[in-house]
């Protein structure tokens, strides 16, 4: 569905300070004292969630030695994009490892029913005009976007070196080889002359710490590691049969459980939906990609959407620019360019637009929150709606989720007064007092987005210079050149949301890290270098710059309901999932980059020259 300004209720309607009250009350409601705590880790008993592949078996082979160019950690998105730009720098020698059994990351491991993704598929899936591939609708499935992953493998030859079923365990730096040693868990031992970080911010699950989690006897699984021998069904054909006689509890409703409880609905005997916080839930409207439009378009035409996307998404339509991809991403600029346009285009300060876009933030989630009265119970409704800022939390789409609520075999248990289930029985939940029994949990708790980078990446230890390690290095926050690199850390890239530009298309971000990345590797190999890294000064100054153009945007996150965004309402930590972005927006970044690199002499950056033998 295409919303206009009006679809939205009128400004008149919506008493702003009193909501903006009620967001504050219904944020307060939710925020508990432990935030990231609050989740249990995948490790000890828990570990085979994170760490035992149900889809692929693990093939033995001989540990890996010897020397390489280039590791990256990571086979996802973020690592392919790195390892495919690599490839046009001209480095060969590199190795992806990754603990999935194949390319995707994310889209490799998670396989419940419904999956797709939540943005346009022809901005988030990258590299389609190089792979002359054309998705079949605006939101795609899971195992198209890994059918995808495995085109961009093959196109880019990423395979032969490709290191899987490998958790990376410790990352050392020798200044007297000028290599890094890279550890494994298959007995690996390979020196590299540089190590790339490509995990991804949605590489690591994250459980949810219900008292009694260990005392359930019934099934317990989570949506990253979904298990169709018990559920029935298949990953392209999620027919949930053998659910007909179980109760089943999802813990959650982010992004994923929005997409599961249709099913969980359609094909089980009781569907508990624990929610301590809604999502925003616009129409879902996933229409088929028309083959003749595709096929005329221009070369160049998905970077100039993504372009836009990223315009309209998170910061604003440019006079006469349309809105090409027209979702729930992308409304708020849509309907305030709406009203600019009618207006004449009247010049506007930047502050002026922000309260502009304020209002129309607060008509858009009205709207979304009287989507809610699909649902005949008028309680169940009511729980249901939003109370908070769009983007406090990930938006997402579906026509079947609220219809759901009007099954009788579908019950939602809101714990935000109680911020969570009292407890686990052997047999079920308990909630305000009364056990619920059921026959199997499932958890839709996330990542480990924002919690401690070693709770996050899981790997043991990353020692630069002197044995500094990198999580003591970054404990109260991020200190990089370009986002990229750090000093101390000499052959060491960082990529991801780090202090670097940030765009609306995360591949977009991760393809333009990639290509800066393989340009630094191949300039100091090309001028012999066997080592390079910041120099402190550089890394000061670039901070400092980073820091005065930033957008201050700590009001906004604190006063969010808690979520991934802002480290569940943690007002001590300041850390968000998108690090500190390049305030004056992701294009500026690119071409401050850009300019660097043309400049050719490395600014910044220390090459150490002399050959040091093995």
């Amino acid at each position: 569905m295409i919303c206009q300004p009006s679809d939205c209720p009128p400004a008149s309607e919506i008493d702003i300070p009193a909501m903006r009250a009620k967001y504050r009350q219904e944020r307060d409601r939710r925020v508990k004292r432990d935030h990231n705590d609050q989740y249990v880790p995948t490790s000890g008993k828990w570990a085979g969630i994170y760490e035992t592949d149900p889809y692929t078996p693990v093939a033995p082979r001989e540990p890996i030695t010897g020397e390489t160019d280039v590791v990256i950690l990571g086979a996802g998105y973020c690592g392919m994009m790195v390892a495919a730009q690599l490839r046009k720098a001209g480095i060969t020698k590199f190795h992806n490892i990754d603990h999935g059994g194949n390319f995707g990351g994310t889209w490799y491991w998670n396989r419940y029913p419904g999956i797709q993704c939540d943005n346009d598929s022809l901005v988030y899936m990258p590299l389609l005009e190089e792979t002359g591939t054309m998705p079949s609708k605006k939101f795609a499935d899971g195992y198209e976007i890994h059918d995808h992953c495995q085109v961009i493998a093959d196109t880019f030859g990423l395979r032969e070196n490709a290191l899987f079923h490998t958790l990376i365990q410790s990352l050392k730096w020798d200044p007297a080889l000028n290599r890094w040693h890279v550890g494994t868990n298959r007995g690996d031992s390979i020196k590299a002359r540089f190590v790339v970080l490509a995990m991804g911010p949605l590489n690591k699950p994250k459980l949810p710490g219900i008292p009694g989690l260990d005392q359930f006897q019934g099934k317990v699984f989570h949506t990253a590691r979904w298990d169709y021998d018990y559920t029935g069904g298949a990953w392209r054909d999620p027919v949930l049969s053998k659910l007909a006689d179980k109760k089943v509890a999802i813990v959650g409703t982010g992004a994923t459980a929005i997409q599961v409880v249709p099913y969980l609905a359609k094909y089980a005997q009781q569907t508990y939906v624990v929610q301590r916080t809604p999502s925003t839930i616009d129409a879902r409207d996933n229409r088929a990609i028309d083959p003749a439009w595709f096929a005329a378009q221009q070369p160049g035409w998905q970077q100039e959407r993504i372009r836009n996307f990223h315009h309209a998404a998170m910061e604003r339509l440019a006079p006469g620019e349309p809105d090409l991809v027209k979702d729930i991403w992308t409304e708020i600029s849509r309907n305030c360019a709406a009203e600019l346009e009618a207006e004449g285009w009247p010049e506007i300060s930047p502050a002026d637009y922000a309260a502009r876009r304020e209002v129309m933030d607060y008509r858009v989630m009205e709207r979304l929150r009287r989507r809610c009265d699909v649902v005949t119970d008028p309680q169940v409704a009511e729980a249901l709606k939003p109370y908070y800022r769009y983007l406090c939390k990930r938006p997402a789409s579906n026509d079947d989720y609220y219809p759901a609520f009007n099954q009788p075999n579908v019950h939602l248990i809101d714990v935000a007064e109680t911020r969570g289930l009292e407890r686990l029985t052997e047999t079920g939940f308990v909630h305000e007092g009364t056990e619920y029994p059921i026959d199997c949990l499932i958890m839709a708790s996330g990542y480990e987005v924002t919690n401690d980078l070693d709770r996050r990446w899981g790997i043991d230890t990353i020692e630069g210079e002197g044995g500094l390690s990198i999580y003591d290095y970054w404990r109260d926050g991020y200190r990089t050149f370009q986002g990229m690199m750090a000093h101390g850390f000499p052959n060491m890239f960082f990529t991801g949301f780090t202090q670097a530009g940030t765009n609306a298309s995360n591949s977009k971000t991760f393809i333009d890290q990639g290509f800066h990345i393989g340009h630094i590797a191949s300039e100091a190999l090309k001028r012999g270098a066997v080592r390079v890294e910041p120099s402190q000064a550089a890394q000061d100054a670039y901070i400092a710059h980073l820091r005065s153009v930033a957008v201050d945007v700590s009001e906004f996150q604190t006063e969010c309901t808690p979520s991934y965004f802002n480290n569940e309402g943690d007002q001590q930590k300041k850390r968000s999932i998108f690090g500190e972005p390049w305030g004056e927006g992701y294009y500026a970044f690119e071409a401050m980059l850009q300019r660097w690199r043309e400049a050719g002499d490395l600014a910044g950056l220390e090459l150490t020259r002399e050959a040091v033998s093995a």
